[in-house]
């Protein structure tokens, strides 16, 4: 098996090349100093970086899975604002005795991701470097094709909360994983991942490749949302975040969720997992009350104005089932909820 060191740059670099598509917005690609992208309106951007340890394991994700987990995570992002993605730079950083088919199983699902949730959008660059760990750092770039930019900070009293994509799924797939692939440690192993997968493939498939709903986000602006963000660290979590941006109460509805997330893939999925799961990578979106919502987004809640009577959720907050909820979910810098209880 053939290492990043024994390879070197230029040789990893061109294995890696061969198993990118190219992006249909590129005049220039890789191999210059920077990559040209065309485009109709205004530009957004977004950077994520993921860490092999805190973000991922090896010992769980295949090179594919992480190619196109690498992908998705920012393609979302962009989809968030109503734009079209149109390309993605991608760092990685690795230690030399890595092998270099796993960097080639990377790229190939990049490409795959790209190809399936945002066709068109491809990579056009990137940098290889060498690190303790394997670590990765994506920036995507999306066309706004003359649309506005889709804000946290626009839902108005009164619009419709809605939801596209899956919901809980991956928070119960990471879960499952560090209760039968990881030690008491938390240190992770692969020994009967493969069991795992096969009897758990809906909830380990979201948590290792989203099949985030990328062009939905163009349909929600086109739609007249009023206000659009990734989830990513948990419904709750950014459903409050969207709250203190539009500085409004989100009530969201038990009910609502459990009627239309509570059965995804065959897989029973409770309402803790669909509040405070994370990465599940989907879009929350507001409408205006009386606008049809767009295919792909169900109704989980309504808007509220800040104040009211007495018990109500304080400004900027999220209430479920009429209750005050303090968000729980995805915060790198604090313990992992595992959704084990």
């Amino acid at each position: 098996m053939q290492t990043v060191g024994e390879l070197g740059e230029a040789g990893v670099l061109a294995r890696i090349l061969d198993g990118l598509e190219s992006a249909a917005a590129a005049s220039v690609g890789p191999g210059d100093d920077c990559a040209v992208l065309r485009a109709s309106g205004d530009i957004v951007v977004t950077t994520d970086t993921m860490i092999e340890g805190p973000d991922f394991r090896l010992a769980w994700h295949t090179g594919f899975d992480l190619g196109w987990k690498l992908a998705a995570t920012n393609l979302s992002d962009v989809a968030a604002m109503g734009a079209t993605p149109t390309g993605l730079t991608v760092a990685l950083a690795c230690p030399k005795s890595t092998p270099v088919s796993l960097l080639a199983e990377i790229a190939r699902g990049l490409s795959a991701a790209c190809a399936e949730l945002a066709p068109g959008c491809g990579v056009v660059g990137g940098d290889l470097g060498q690190a303790p760990v394997l670590t990765a750092a994506v920036t995507a770039l999306g066309d706004l094709e003359g649309r506005e930019p889709m804000l946290r900070s626009g839902a108005r009293p009164g619009d419709t909360v809605a939801y596209s994509g899956a919901l809980g799924l991956a928070g119960m797939g990471l879960a499952l994983l560090f209760d039968r692939c990881a030690d008491g440690a938390g240190v992770a192993h692969s020994e009967g991942l493969a069991e795992l997968r096969e009897a758990h493939s809906a909830e380990l498939r979201a948590q290792f490749a989203p099949r985030a709903p990328i062009l939905t986000g163009r349909v929600a602006s086109e739609s007249g949302a009023t206000a659009m963000m990734d989830v990513s660290d948990g419904l709750a979590l950014d459903a409050a975040r969207l709250a203190r941006a539009s500085q409004v109460q989100v009530r969201l509805s038990g009910e609502s969720l459990s009627a239309a997330y509570g059965v995804q893939q065959g897989v029973t999925v409770p309402l803790r997992a669909m509040l405070e799961g994370g990465e599940d990578h989907g879009l929350l979106a507001t409408f205006p009350p009386g606008v049809a919502l767009p295919a792909g987004f169900l109704p989980i809640g309504v808007v509220a104005e800040v104040g009211g009577s007495s018990g109500e959720p304080s400004q900027g907050s999220l209430s479920v089932n009429g209750e005050p909820y303090a968000p729980g979910g995805w915060d790198p810098y604090n313990k992992l909820t595992t959704l084990s209880s």
